[in-house]
Formats: C-alpha cells, sequence, structure tokens
C-alpha cells in the first residue's frame, strides 16, 4: 500500500460544525500549518536504520551476521545517505568495534567476528546511524542490546543478583553470588577475594568463603553522601591450589521507589469534560509493575477505580468540576504504596479525544468545556493529522457545538504512528493525540518448506512469497533459520523491522516488549497499542517550535560515498587556489586528481577503499609544489553514550544464556586460548611514564591503560581517545577528568607526548600504529605533577623505541616525508565475511565431524519480484527438532513485514 509518490500527500476535508463551511473562508493558517509541515517533510527527512540480526544473541568467537535497512519518509527506501556506521560498545560505556559499510539500493551487508581478544563475557549494544542523523538525538539511532557469552575459557558458572536500599545512612548494596563448576554442581567451601570498583575508585573490598550452595555474600555499606549508580564487583575464587577463576559483574543500581504517572488524553484535564486518563507504573528499573488504585476528591469521595491491563499500563475516565481536586492512591504488585497528586485541571479548554480500536476507521472528536465554548464559539479551529511531516488529513472549521464527532478511513494513513494536532483560531496547537495505524493486508509476506519435516543434513527448499491482496510484490528481505532447541527466543521482547521502523522509532522513551503488538494482532492488542500512544510522547517535531520558525539545524549533509577532504596552504599558512592534488593507493587501488578552491579546499570524493588502506596525497604537480603543506579535515564521529536500553540488559548470561552456551562449548572444544608462558632472561623494558623526570612524581601504576594493540583499527589517535579514554570527557578542545567535568570543575587534563607536554590537537600528529601504550591517571597522590602544569588529570602518550640505527644523515632525510605528500590511513569501509553453510550432497556425506551450527542459514540478498515466488535452498545441521526461520524486509511500497516459519528435524 502506497500513500504518495511524488506529490504532497494531503486530503483537505471540511468538517460541518453547525453550519455550512464558505467556500471563501480565510485558509491562511492552515496553509501556514501545512507549509511548515511539508517544510520539514521535504527539507529535513528522517533516516531511520534497523538491523536485522542472524541471531539474539551469540558467544565468544562466533561470527556475528546482521543486514541494515536505510529508510526515510513512509520507510521508503532512501536516497540520501550511502554510508551506514555500526558502533559495538561495552557495557563500560567504551566502543569495542565500528564498522563503515556501503549502502547499495537502500542496504547494506555486515559481518563482526568476536574475537577472544576484543570480547568477553557481558552486556553489548549495537547502535547503526549515518551521518546525515548526526544532526538529530543520538536518541534516533537504532539501538539494540546484544548479551554475548563466554563457553570457551569459561572456569565456573555464576548466578549473580543484587539489591539496593536507602536509609538515612545511605545507599546498602547486597549481592549474593553462586558458583558451581562446568559440570553444574555447586562449588562449597571455595575461598574468594572481592572488590568493588565505582567512579574509578574502590569503594569496597572483601573476603568469604562459598557456602554449601555454592553462595557467596557479599554487602557493600552505606557511605554518607555517596550514591552508586555504576558499579563493577570484581570476584576471585579459589578454584584448587594453582588455579583461579576471576569473573566482572556490572552493578547498575537504581534508587528510589515505584513510580506512577498520569497523561490526560488531549494533554490536560478540562473541567467538564469526561477525559480518558492514561497512566504508567514503573519499578526502579524502568520496567513496567501492575498497580491498582482508587481516585478520590479533596472529601474523600470515591469518583474511579482503575487497574493496569498491561506492563503496568492502563487508563480510566474522570470527569471533573471546577473547584476541585483529586488524588489517587495506589497499590503497586510488590505491595508498596502510594499518593499522586492528579494534574490540576484547566477551567477553559478544549481537547482532542479519539477512539482507535477498529482497523478500518479513526473515530474522533472535539469537545470544549463551557467556559472556552462561551469565549470562542464561531472562531477558527483547524486540525490535522500527519506522519514524519507528511499531511495526510487537514481540515477547518468554526467552532459551533461544543462536541463534534467525525470519523477517518484508516485506509487515508501509512502504518505506523500518526500524530493528531488541534490548533486555535490563532493557529496554536492546543491539544495532540497519537494514534496507530496497522494495515495487515499491505504486505503479506509467507514462507513454506517442501517437506513439513526433514532428516538432519538433508535439503531444504523453502517458497517465499510477498503479496498485497491482489498481486505479487516486489522486495528486498534478509532469511535466517537457526536451531530452536539451540536459539531459545522471547518473540516478545524480540527487535523487528516492523516495530522499529512503525513504532520505537518515533517514540520518546523506552518502549518495553515493543514486539508483543505485533504477534496475532487483535482487538485486545490494539486497544493495549493505544493506551501506549497516551503515554509516550511523538518525538519527531513539535509545531510550537516549526511554527515559531525553529527548525532543526542540519550541520552535518548526507554522505554519497567517502571523501576525503581538507586545505592546502603554503609554508605562510595561506590557502593555495587552483592548486593540484593526486590521490593514490598501493597498486593504483585508488587514483583520483582534483583542484583546490579559490580557498585552497579540496574534496575527492565518492572514493571505495577497504579500511585499512593508506593512501598517499601528493602536491608536487602545483606551482611552488616543494613548499606546500597538506591538512585534512578531522572526521565526525558521535559521542559514546551509554545504552538507552539498559533494562533489557541479561544480568545472568550464565543461566539465561545455558542452552546455547552448553553447544558452543562442544562446538569451539578445539579452541583454547594460550596460557601465559614466563620465560627468564632479559626483560625489555616498555616505554612509560617513568621514563620522563617531568612526570615521575605520578603513581608508578596508572588508573588506567590503554595498550597500543588497541589502535590498530584507528584512523586518528584523537578521534580514537574520546570514545576510548576511560574516566575522561573531551569538550571542544580539551579532556577533562569525567566525575570532576560533570560537578562543575573545568580544569583540564594535561597531555603528554613522550614526556612532551602537548594540546590536544597535537594527537592527530601521532600515528595510531606507533603508540606503545596510553596512561590515564585521574589522581596525583603527590600533587606535584597536577601543580606543575595546573591540571586535574594526566594522560600520557608513549610511542614506540625506534631500533638503533647506523643510518646516515642523508638516509633518514630519505625518509623523512616530504612537504608536499602525505600518507594517511583514512577510515575505510569494513570487509564484510560470507556467511559459510556446508554443503551434503548425500546424507552419508563425507564430512564426518558433527555439525553443530547454530545458524543454520543466513541470507541477506532475498529479493522479489512481481513476477512470482522466490525460492532457496539450504541443508540442515545435525542437530534435531524445531528449526525456526524468520524473514524480514520491506517491498518497494516502503511496507515493512515479517514472518515466521517453523519446520522440523527428526
Amino acid at each position: 500500500m502506497k500513500y504518495f509518490k511524488t506529490s504532497f500527500a494531503l486530503f483537505i476535508l471540511f468538517l460541518s460544525l453547525g453550519y455550512q463551511a464558505s467556500a471563501q473562508q480565510d485558509t491562511t493558517i492552515l496553509k501556514n500549518i501545512l507549509d511548515k509541515s511539508k517544510m520539514i517533510a521535504e527539507q529535513y527527512p528522517a533516516e531511520k536504520v534497523y538491523l536485522h540480526f542472524d541471531k539474539p544473541y551469540y558467544s565468544v568467537a562466533d561470527t556475528l551476521f546482521f543486514k541494515a535497512y536505510l529508510t526515510f519518509d513512509q520507510n521508503l527506501p532512501s536516497a540520501l545517505s550511502k554510508i551506514v556506521y555500526v558502533d559495538v560498545l561495552n557495557s563500560q560505556d567504551s566502543l569495542v568495534k565500528s564498522l563503515k559499510l556501503p549502502v547499495n539500493n537502500s542496504v547494506a551487508f555486515g559481518s563482526l567476528e568476536l574475537d577472544m581478544t576484543n570480547f568477553k563475557q557481558g552486556n553489548y549494544y549495537v547502535r547503526a546511524y549515518t551521518q546525515w542523523m548526526y544532526n538529530s538525538s543520538s536518541d534516533y539511532y537504532f539501538h539494540k542490546t546484544i548479551p554475548i557469552g563466554e563457553a570457551i575459557d569459561k572456569k565456573v558458572i555464576t548466578h549473580f543478583n543484587y539489591k539496593s536500599s536507602q536509609s538515612d545512612k545511605g545507599q546498602t548494596i547486597d549481592a549474593q553470588i553462586q558458583y558451581k563448576n562446568l559440570d553444574k554442581i555447586a562449588m562449597a567451601g571455595k575461598p574468594v577475594s572481592w572488590s568493588v570498583t565505582s567512579n574509578y575508585e574502590v569503594i569496597g573490598r572483601g573476603r568469604g568463603v562459598t557456602d554449601q550452595n555454592g553462595v557467596l555474600k557479599i554487602s557493600i555499606p552505606a557511605k554518607k553522601n555517596q550514591v552508586i549508580t555504576k558499579a563493577n564487583l570484581v570476584t576471585d575464587l579459589k578454584i584448587n591450589d594453582t588455579d583461579n577463576a576471576s569473573n566482572t559483574f556490572v552493578m547498575k543500581p537504581k534508587t528510589g521507589a515505584n513510580d506512577i504517572q498520569f497523561f490526560p488524553e488531549g494533554g490536560e484535564l478540562i473541567e467538564g469534560v469526561p477525559t480518558q486518563m492514561a497512566f504508567k507504573a514503573v519499578n526502579p528499573n524502568g520496567l513496567g509493575i501492575d498497580a491498582t488504585g482508587i481516585v478520590t476528591d479533596e472529601s474523600g469521595n470515591q469518583l474511579a477505580t482503575f487497574n493496569s491491563t498491561h506492563l503496568g499500563m492502563g487508563s480510566f475516565y474522570l470527569n471533573t468540576e471546577k473547584g476541585r481536586t483529586y488524588k489517587a492512591a495506589i497499590t503497586f504488585k510488590d505491595g508498596t504504596k502510594k499518593v499522586v497528586e492528579l494534574p490540576k485541571s484547566s477551567t477553559s479548554g478544549i481537547t482532542l479525544q479519539a477512539v482507535n480500536t477498529s482497523p478500518d476507521v479513526v473515530n474522533f472528536k472535539i469537545v470544549a468545556n463551557d467556559a472556552y465554548f462561551q469565549a470562542n464559539q464561531g472562531k477558527g479551529l483547524y486540525i490535522v493529522a500527519q506522519n514524519g511531516g507528511r499531511v495526510y488529513y487537514a481540515a477547518q472549521s468554526k467552532l459551533q457545538t461544543q462536541v463534534t464527532a467525525a470519523k477517518i478511513p484508516a485506509e487515508k494513513f501509512p502504518s505506523g504512528i500518526i500524530q493528531l494536532t488541534l490548533f486555535s483560531s490563532t493557529g496554536d496547537p492546543i491539544s495532540e493525540r497519537m494514534i496507530f495505524i496497522l494495515h495487515q493486508n499491505a504486505m503479506k509476506l509467507s514462507m513454506k518448506s517442501d517437506l513439513p519435516s526433514y532428516k538432519v543434513r538433508q535439503k531444504v527448499k523453502m517458497t517465499i512469497s510477498a503479496k498485497d491482496s491482489t498481486q505479487n510484490l516486489a522486495g528486498d528481505f534478509s532469511l535466517s533459520v537457526v536451531d530452536q532447541q539451540k536459539v531459545p527466543v522471547d518473540e516478545n521482547t524480540e527487535t523487528t523491522i516492523v516495530s522499529s521502523l512503525l513504532l520505537t522509532s518515533d517514540l520518546q522513551g523506552f518502549v518495553e516488549r515493543p514486539n508483543y503488538y505485533f504477534i496475532k494482532t487483535d482487538a485486545k492488542k490494539r486497544a493495549e497499542l493505544d493506551i501506549l500512544m497516551l503515554t509516550q510522547g511523538y518525538r519527531r517535531f513539535s509545531y510550537k517550535d516549526i511554527l515559531a520558525n525553529r527548525f532543526p539545524q542540519t550541520t552535518y549533509l548526507p554522505e554519497q560515498g567517502i571523501n576525503v577532504s581538507g586545505i592546502l596552504r603554503d609554508r605562510t599558512g595561506m590557502p593555495v587556489k587552483k592548486g593540484a592534488l593526486r590521490l593514490t593507493g598501493p597498486g593504483r587501488s585508488v587514483s583520483a586528481e582534483t583542484l583546490t578552491t579559490n580557498s585552497g579546499i579540496f574534496n575527492f570524493k565518492n572514493l571505495v577503499f577497504e579500511d585499512g588502506l593508506e593512501l598517499l596525497l601528493n602536491a608536487k604537480y602545483s606551482a611552488n609544489g616543494s613548499n606546500l603543506m597538506i591538512m585534512l579535515d578531522e572526521q565526525a564521529f558521535p559521542e559514546v553514550s551509554g545504552n538507552p536500553d539498559v533494562a533489557t540488559e541479561v544480568m545472568n548470561i550464565d543461566s539465561t544464556l545455558s542452552t546455547y552456551l552448553d553447544n558452543s562449548k562442544k562446538q569451539y572444544s578445539n579452541l583454547r586460548t594460550l596460557k601465559e608462558v614466563q620465560i627468564t632472561g632479559a626483560t625489555v623494558k616498555k616505554p612509560s611514564h617513568s621514563d620522563h623526570p617531568a612526570l615521575s612524581g605520578l603513581s608508578s601504576v596508572p588508573d588506567h591503560q590503554i595498550d597500543g594493540e588497541r589502535f590498530k583499527d584507528c584512523n586518528d589517535l584523537l578521534t580514537c581517545l574520546k570514545t576510548m579514554a576511560l574516566g575522561l570527557t573531551f569538550d571542544i578542545d580539551k579532556f577533562y577528568v569525567n566525575r570532576d567535568y560533570q560537578q562543575g570543575n573545568r580544569t583540564p587534563v594535561q597531555i603528554f607526548i613522550n614526556g612532551a607536554p602537548v594540546d590536544a590537537i597535537n594527537l592527530s600528529s601521532v600515528m595510531p600504529g606507533e603508540v606503545e601504550s596510553v596512561e590515564i591517571f585521574l589522581r596525583d597522590q603527590l600533587g606535584i605533577t597536577f601543580k606543575n602544569y595546573n591540571a586535574n588529570g594526566i594522560l600520557v602518550i608513549n610511542t614506540k623505541k625506534a631500533p638503533k640505527s647506523n643510518m646516515s644523515l642523508s638516509d633518514l632525510k630519505k625518509m623523512l616525508p616530504e612537504n608536499n605528500t602525505l600518507k594517511f590511513i583514512p577510515r575505510g569501509y569494513t570487509k564484510v565475511r560470507e556467511f559459510y553453510a556446508p554443503k551434503y550432497t548425500t546424507q552419508t556425506s563425507s564430512y564426518t565431524g558433527n555439525d553443530l551450527r547454530t545458524t543454520i542459514y543466513w541470507n541477506p540478498k532475498i529479493q522479489t519480484t512481481e513476477a512470482g515466488d522466490t525460492v532457496v535452498e539450504f541443508y540442515n545441521a545435525d542437530g534435531k527438532g524445531t528449526y525456526r526461520a524468520v524473514i524480514e524486509g520491506l517491498d518497494k511500497n516502503g511496507n515493512p513485514g515479517r514472518f515466521i516459519y517453523r519446520y522440523t528435524v527428526k
């Protein structure tokens, strides 16, 4: 179902509010609203990225496969950006990997090897975005939590839980850990030492012994004025006389009690107008908690009762009266109670109300109370319904009656969130209501196998069909088939292309179990989805802003390819106009030429090369070419922040992913990380801060240290350190100690390169491959270094020592870079690994190993056409039971679709 192509979709309807609308009625105000909406849609289109992964979770040593879908207006293929970025961050909010992928036909393919060097057990979150999306908040990026377990070098299996409590003395955290061996037998009587670190400081440590059930209990006592919001608990369990097991547990305690918020339909309570009052009750972790309540007035008269129907959400009706106040007494599921004052009523007002329980029609009404009607009778009213700035319904008329009802066919709208806004006679937005439209027949996506059941390693022939109500549809899809016994999943909590593109990408805040609303959607789920619309905010734009000409700022333009840009200057610093530059790569893998502008600016556009390629930029063909400087532009990179969906993190990966990890243990039984081997003999001292007298007053052990190996994929040292320097914050052109910066301290960190004090900008001149280590000091126990450099924090860059050489001065000069050339390693496209699955030509194949694959088949390049169905073939593994096939994607009209098919392997 497609609602527009290039024209501005608009349906102007005139409501009969007790009179016949005149054709000559002034439409200036409505035209202004529509023009501003159109400007948002056409000049500031919002791109969306969705990633379809082959699995919901992984193990270290797995390869993660995904497909990126890039859309904009009505989820049509985006014509804006040709590059998508995918970042993987760990629970410490540090960037682990960043991928840069080319977009072709609005899709991109990616893979990531979860190597044993960079990944360990924990919760990771993936974010995906384009450079055009830099102009908006990172809330608009695609986000997904992905738990990764450890099965190769695991020594013990743990189960961890904790609770945080608040008293007059402060916050106390009580934790409990159960240890089991790899045979899942409790490890009783084992000595354990532990320490807790928060804000880079040790706030508690101790020792204990596990009880008969392998349980260790830890209590972190309260400290005055200390509130722990994030901490790491590190334990070392002594397995035997020669072997220990170290485990790290991330704690993100939430202080406070259960909470509840009330949301009047239309935005406010109005005296004399019966109003639907939605509510949402949440626990301190931000998850919904069931609640019941009673509404009373100031005299104690009971006016309404309510109870939540889904994830702490529900609604009731309330008719407020003049001069009365109201409160709600709430009882949460855990037995705690709370009394909340309800929002105050407006003495004069008008509201927009909707009933959206039918899939075919949207019923709405405009209701004004007596005071508003008397003051505004005969004045104009305007109603606009839009999605992403595209207006699908608009009406204007005059206020002639207090209540007016109307219907809009649902077919007028696309699937997704529609924002209904009521405007006053002066064009001010006075009431808003969000509704959700879901067209079940827009695209029917389905799959079917040639047999209902199969044998292990037998070929499967799968037929894929994409249709609307009458014909086949062209579309782009991705298919994942997994062994469901090894990869169990809760479908309600899944992030899907439907829930992401139609729902969560347009809502403010965290949405719990988003896919729940799209699994066998019925009247009950439509009603629950409507309550969600009342309790979440629409975040794309505000009419108050755009009508006041406060439009989004566009600092960054969409990328059409890899660009290498900068400025060419002479030795006096003056820009060189019409300067000739040549860009080349090894073996002429890259070759391009350009001339600078009158301002000395150059830009090599739409380059194609893999990441890690060293390029040469040469200006020697310009006039006075031997005396020129080439300066590259710094590449933008979004700030690293915490996981916005932290509530979806898995606390106990060992137990939650036990089935999967048990299989991974067998699958990777031949992999073992090398144990440390100590070799006696001369020790080669590595460069460190202690080599320099100016830094000798610092501790021998830095607070954080980054090994130079971490920078192997880095193109610019300063850019990388912005995300990798633990405990530090970068603002404008300086680093600051994070905890002090948050408290208002603006004393910067002093940076040293091999003992020499420098500014942050100098870091870009250091080749990342030449870095031996980076040392970070958040404290100076003697205070000497901080005082000498008026600093708060020290960041030390140690470069690798050059080997001694008998090289002559002339030989050395030959190695120095020429003034008119520049070698650099820009960020190129990430190489993508192809998914491999064995082909068994016969059931008695010569392949004798166990086929323990969890992802049986991954195909991100499935396309359907109007001509007919599409067929794919693949082979089963050795696992028996139910296999789960999931296909997702978009048709040519921007309709997202998802279908799950299961078959049996015996």
